[in-house]
Parts: C-alpha cells; structure tokens; sequence
C-alpha cells in the first residue's frame, strides 16, 4: 500500500539544524497526504501568521507539523488552537508531534476542541500496519468527537491487524 511512498529526501536519522528537519518533516508529510488522496497543499501565509499546510478530509483541515527534539506541551497546542479560532467554524485541525506530546501538555490543553493529534508513533504504525492514512485520520476525528480527547494513540484505535477496536 505504501510501497510507491516516495523517501525522505533527508535522511532524518543524520542531526540536522532544527528549520532543516521541520522543512523535510513538513515535506515528507505533504507526500504521505498526496499518497492518500487528501489533497495536500504546499505551506501559506496570511497576515501574520504561516499554516504548515493543509489537506482535504472532508471539509479543510490545517497542519501543524513540528519535530522539536522534546514532547510537544501545552503552550504549542494552544497556540495552533488559537490559529483555528480565526479560521472558518467547519476548519479542524491536525497537530502532528513527530516526538509525540507530554501527558501534562494534553491535560492542561483540555477536551472538546478543534483539533486532533499525531504523534510520530502513529506515522510509524499506519505505515508499519499498511493502515491507510485517511482510515487513521478518520477514526481519530470519530474517537475525539467521541471522547473529547485531542490525541488517542493509533495503537488504541487499530489491533494489529489495521481491524477496529
């Protein structure tokens, strides 16, 4: 399913500086989108402010794409929060973590907002599993209207087989 995945065109295991890695993330993350058939779009600006880009899943949802060298925390979440508030009602959010995002960070960030979250661990299961990407998205966004919570691991949506839990 993924095998036609085109490759990073940086190798993210070689330390690279911190603008460097989040540009490649960002771009290895459109490609994946594209993959799925979610219609990725390159990263904008509006007046002050920059979107990593966006992609398709139903109605538009903004990306934030970050790989710091720590867990994401509550400041970065409200942050892209607050993005979206100035966005149409019907955008949602994907926060996408590649270290994933501290417990204390998610707590504090609270339930019943616009956004959903992903953490590297998910690309690596969706990809490890031959989980299609949409099926992820979509069950995250069903979990979190369920549950309330941003951020449901993929491991607790999918058994090891891709099947539902």
């Amino acid at each position: 399913m993924y095998a036609h995945l085109p490759q990073p065109s940086v190798n993210f295991t070689v330390p690279l500086q911190a603008h460097e890695r989040g540009y490649a993330f960002e771009a290895f993350l459109r490609r994946c989108f594209d993959m799925a058939g979610l219609t990725a779009r390159e990263p904008f600006r509006n007046t002050g402010e920059q979107i990593d880009g966006s992609f398709l899943l139903g109605e538009e949802t903004y990306l934030e794409a970050k790989w710091h060298s720590q867990p994401t925390g509550v400041a970065d979440l409200h942050v892209f929060h607050g993005k979206l508030d100035q966005k149409a009602a019907w955008a949602r959010g994907l926060f996408v973590s590649y270290n994933g995002f501290t417990t204390e960070g998610l707590a504090a960030f609270g339930s019943g907002k616009r956004l959903i979250c992903m953490d590297g661990r998910d690309i690596y299961d969706a990809l490890d599993r031959q989980i299609p990407l949409k099926a992820v998205l979509e069950r995250k966004v069903r979990r979190a209207a369920e549950t309330g919570r941003p951020f449901i691991p993929a491991r607790e949506l999918f058994d090891q087989h891709g099947g539902s839990r």
